[in-house]
């Protein structure tokens, strides 16, 4: 198991906070509606958590 950021897409609110602070590249807003996470390339680093305004994005334990 890695960790990798999630998020809650019902509750996003497209801002793209994330996206401006990810290092990996790994997240992008979908149709202006919600932000999905590459899991691929996310190392699980927590600096889109901590810049969400809407606080939707997690850090947990996903499959590898």
């Amino acid at each position: 198991m890695r960790k990798k950021a999630q998020v809650q897409q019902k509750d996003c609110v497209a801002c793209g906070c994330c996206v401006k602070v990810c290092p990996m590249d790994a997240i992008h807003v979908m149709r202006g509606l919600f932000a999905q996470v590459d899991t691929a390339a996310c190392v699980g680093c927590g600096k889109c958590a901590r810049e969400c305004p809407a606080s939707v994005i997690t850090i947990g334990e996903v499959p590898v």
